[in-house]
């Protein structure tokens, strides 16, 4: 099996081969193909950095500044390399995110691992966090003031990572990320940019989504071979 049809079977995706039938490799044998040997993740910063992690992340967990601190069970920090040059953003936690206090776990989390895999990093060496730090009520959209109360939690998260790329999972991230209401087919395939360092951002869909809509991880696939090209070129 080449290295593109474990990627590809692990997100689920059928394989066409020559005759025209379809093939649908087995994605637990996949995915255990991509993730046998993960790589170890980056050094950590100094003495500054890590008082600076401390302090953000005690914040954080003792934040009042929306409505949604009366509901959580817990703040969902974030987790991951603290040098990655990826950093994974999503939307908000869901109820398991918010009872274990892990972003992405469940089905949505074992997808992202899959696809974080095909970008050629095991789940550690990246960053993952959502723009909101605690869970909305019925996994509801977040409401403006909630990501204007959540976000510069996540923008100093970027800057004391400061890493190569930034990828956006779903729309809420995305439009909320790029302060705009235009669809994610529409932003997808393209280099945004965030924040005052003009860290470059890539989208593409949740897993949630993909999970729910199958026939999309073909697209999906498109935009993670896109990130994997833009990370060898800022490499140079």
């Amino acid at each position: 099996m080449s290295r593109r049809e474990q990627y590809l079977a692990a997100l689920g995706i059928d394989v066409w081969k020559a005759r025209g039938a379809v093939h649908r490799l087995d994605p637990r044998a996949a995915l255990a193909a991509v993730t046998a040997v993960p790589a170890a993740p980056a050094a950590a910063g100094g003495a500054e950095d890590e008082l600076a992690w401390q302090a953000l992340e005690q914040q954080v967990r003792t934040c009042t500044q929306c409505a949604l601190h009366a509901t959580r069970t817990q703040a969902v920090f974030g987790v991951g390399n603290r040098r990655a040059e990826v950093m994974v953003i999503g939307e908000a936690p869901g109820a398991e995110e918010d009872r274990q206090g892990l972003p992405f776990v469940g089905r949505a989390g074992q997808l992202l691992n899959s696809m974080i895999r095909a970008l050629g990093f095991a789940r550690e060496e990246v960053y993952i966090a959502n723009v909101l730090k605690s869970r909305p009520p019925g996994n509801r959209d977040p409401l403006p003031e909630e990501v204007r109360s959540c976000l510069p939690f996540l923008q100093r998260q970027i800057v004391l990572i400061r890493p190569q790329l930034l990828l956006a999972v779903g729309r809420i991230a995305a439009q909320n990320l790029l302060a705009t209401d235009t669809p994610i087919g529409r932003l997808r395939g393209a280099v945004h940019r965030f924040g005052a360092h003009g860290t470059p951002l890539i989208v593409t869909y949740h897993p949630a989504y993909l999970l729910r809509s199958p026939g999309e991880k073909r697209k999906a696939w498109t935009d993670l071979k896109f990130v994997r090209a833009q990370l060898a070129r800022l490499r140079g």
